[in-house]
């Protein structure tokens, strides 16, 4: 079998989320597959194949009578998004703490600090993006430690709905970043320690204060 149709169909799903996080596709929008062949610039074979896995992963639903609509931010999607985030990051977190690469630990810490620090200084051109790709580097690496592909997909899925709840809601905004970072210090601290209570402690904990903000922003 070609292995083409699978490729379109990953640039196609790549575009999807693109075009979703930035709002070009808007959260509870109604859309046909002509609009998606448009809105992402792939062929219509590639959506078709596309749209199974959109549904299977809750980014789209279909509405009797109605078509497709995209997903929307609601407190289902919040607290859905943010319990399976505590399952599946607090055991992560756990195992991590016991089993952690020193280097891989102290570059976190050295990236983290140097957030901080611009934070204070008040920078502000590229501080909220290089904050935001700090912060996912921090979570994937706990849960890419696993080694299991399964629980990895299942994460990055779930991260694009909570990326499209911060979208929407709860953008990480500057003045946001230092507290936020100092959350991640905890667990890093913890980690270091290779004490793994107090490292789910402090990813619990972190978790949830972003859920409450979510919650709070709704």
């Amino acid at each position: 079998m070609s292995t083409t149709p699978l490729k379109l169909r990953d640039k196609a799903y790549d575009s999807f989320t693109e075009q979703l996080l930035t709002r070009q596709i808007k959260p509870g929008q109604f859309i046909s597959q002509r609009e998606l062949v448009e809105t992402t610039g792939m062929p219509l074979g590639a959506i078709r194949e596309l749209i199974p896995r959109l549904e299977a992963e809750g980014l789209i639903v279909t509405v009797p009578q109605r078509g497709m609509q995209v997903a929307h931010v609601d407190l289902s999607l919040i607290r859905n998004a943010y319990q399976m985030r505590l399952f599946i990051e607090t055991q992560a977190t756990q195992l991590y703490a016991t089993a952690r690469s020193d280097e891989a630990i102290a570059a976190l810490r050295a990236s983290h600090e140097a957030i901080i620090r611009r934070a204070e200084a008040g920078e502000r051109d590229t501080l909220i993006a290089d904050a935001e790709a700090t912060d996912r580097s921090l979570h994937e690496t706990i849960i890419d430690h696993l080694g299991n592909e399964i629980i990895s997909n299942a994460f990055r899925v779930n991260w694009i709905k909570i990326k499209l709840i911060r979208s929407y809601e709860t953008r990480l905004y500057a003045e946001l970043v230092i507290p936020v970072f100092r959350d991640h210090l905890k667990v890093i601290e913890a980690i270091e320690r290779k004490d793994p209570e107090a490292a789910v402690a402090a990813m619990a904990a972190h978790i949830n204060m972003s859920r409450s903000r979510a919650i709070d922003m709704n």
